[in-house]
């Protein structure tokens, strides 16, 4: 029997059926104007013989096609009943990296039979579509209107809130006024409000979200409870790149919607007096002064990095410095072998509402003192006065194209700091840093990578300069970070890896 010929009530009586992760192949529904709604493994498939308008060519009549067509579910955004008609919304792609909501609206018989099937076969379609992920959230979307380029809530209004309205999630939105706006806004939250706080900007707003939890008194239980994910709209969208896979507004948008609570490590970072949460990274050398030192041209966008780095590559600057750590590891063998090791494991997402074993709880203690304490004596210390980069990871990407930490996953308890010497050639180093993409960077002999639970860096040689956490600048002075595990949620696509090549 073809999917059009499945009567209501045998529809119905599959779906009773049927498990509740499994589907049966033929699961339809029947709907107005002779339309089958069909749920297949992988997509809903929408079987309408009504044609299309004809379409003319260079003047030739191209052959009318059916309406039918299947939609992906990880593409479907809602469906409900209203007015005895069901009215189904989904993704549509527009153009390339660019998808905008669409509407199916079918008919129904108005008795209470026909209804209920429709209700229960609905309620199977949103279970194939979401599947772990949460429905309706509720998001706190935060828009810095003068990130990037200055277009974020441009960007926003166009590519994102219509998405969001299609998936029935609840917005609060605000713009924020001044920098750190974010961080008091996080601070004073009702984290029983919101699944999400959307940051509409670059790296920077998901950095003060993060520290203005951190600020609370109930920082771990704000920090598992309320995720924090990114719609892109700056110059450096390092974490739509980890968790979405897109620079998209309109991808991203998706992303989230379907987005799968994910624990995320969160690194601790103390300089005299101060503690502050990073999640992204920590640079000292040519990175740092690539990103830092080019603030003036964000007008370039993202290429302003390269420029930064191809001009201070041609000077072959140093930067020297002392550095302490306490490893786990520093073969990269061992990191490949990890790596597949955590890509096996089923993936342990984080339960709506957080956990309640830190509900109340403060930010953790610090397991290896701060800066202004000795390095412990098990941790091995490294002093260089040709160090051209020192670049530690809690993501992989870091911009477009710019997979630099490929060994590095969400919540492993440990960061990856990468070390280049500056005694390398420019050919060299440049031959390295354009490998970055294709994932041969990873295993240069001239690139050291270590897996550590902690490091110190003191800066040497000089008054001033740039040290960046997640893009921002902190004093030129001694910083020590350590790993906190899991402390952090992200709303992620796999909710288990980020998106991007693992070391090959």
């Amino acid at each position: 029997m073809s999917a059009d010929e499945v009567p209501a009530d045998a529809s119905a009586a599959k779906m009773a059926a049927s498990d509740m992760g499994e589907l049966s192949p033929d699961l339809s529904l029947a709907v107005g104007n002779n339309v089958t709604l069909t749920l297949q493994s992988d997509a809903l498939f929408v079987n309408d013989p009504a044609t299309k308008k004809d379409v003319r060519y260079c003047g030739l009549q191209v052959v009318a096609t059916t309406a039918s067509q299947s939609i992906p579910y990880y593409d479907i955004l809602s469906a409900q009943i209203s007015d005895s008609a069901l009215i189904l919304k989904y993704a549509k792609p527009v153009v390339k990296d660019d998808y905008a909501p669409s509407t199916l609206t079918y008919a129904l018989d108005n008795d209470q039979t026909s209804l209920a099937i429709a209700e229960a076969w609905i309620e199977q379609l949103l279970k194939s579509a979401y599947g772990q992920a949460q429905r309706n959230k509720r998001l706190r979307v935060l828009i810095n209107p003068y990130g990037g380029k200055g277009y974020a809530k441009e960007l926003y209004n166009e590519y994102a809130a219509p998405m969001f309205e299609a998936a029935g999630c609840k917005v609060d939105l605000e713009l924020t006024k001044y920098a750190g706006h974010a961080t008091d806004i996080a601070e004073k939250m009702d984290i029983d409000a919101y699944d999400a706080v959307l940051c509409c900007s670059g790296d920077g707003l998901p950095y003060e979200v993060l520290n203005g939890f951190a600020k609370r008194a109930n920082a771990a239980e704000a920090l598992a409870k309320v995720a924090v994910a990114m719609v892109p709209c700056g110059s450096g969208n390092a974490m739509a790149w980890n968790l979405c896979g897109t620079n998209s507004v309109s991808l991203a948008a998706l992303s989230i919607i379907k987005g799968l609570r994910t624990p995320l490590d969160l690194v601790s970072l103390t300089q005299t007096g101060t503690r502050t949460l990073s999640f992204l990274s920590q640079s000292y050398g040519i990175v740092a002064e690539s990103d830092l030192g080019t603030d003036h041209l964000r007008w370039m966008g993202a290429a302003r990095f390269t420029y930064g780095f191809l001009t201070r590559l041609l000077r072959q600057a140093t930067y020297p410095c002392d550095i302490s750590f306490k490893l786990e590891t520093d073969s990269k063998q061992a990191m490949k072998e990890r790596y597949l090791e955590y890509k096996n494991q089923k993936p342990a997402l984080r339960p709506i509402g957080g956990s309640q074993e830190v509900i109340g709880q403060g930010l953790p203690a610090l397991k290896y003192g701060t800066v202004d304490d000795e390095v412990p004596s098990d941790w091995q210390t490294i002093s260089t006065d040709t160090l051209s980069n020192f670049y530690a990871g809690n993501m992989a990407i870091m911009t477009a194209d710019a997979n630099f930490f490929p060994a590095t996953v969400p919540n492993d308890g440990l960061i990856d700091v990468v070390m280049i010497d500056g005694a390398i050639g420019r050919l060299r180093a440049l031959s390295m840093m354009t490998a970055v993409e294709n994932g041969g960077f990873f295993d240069y002999p001239e690139v050291e990578v270590r897996k550590v639970h902690a490091y110190r860096l003191t800066p040497r040689g000089s008054k001033d300069g740039y040290i960046s956490v997640d893009g921002e600048r902190i004093p030129w002075q001694p910083f020590q970070v350590e790993v906190h595990p899991g402390l952090g949620t992200v709303l992620s696509k796999s909710g288990h890896l980020y998106e991007a090549q693992g070391p090959v």
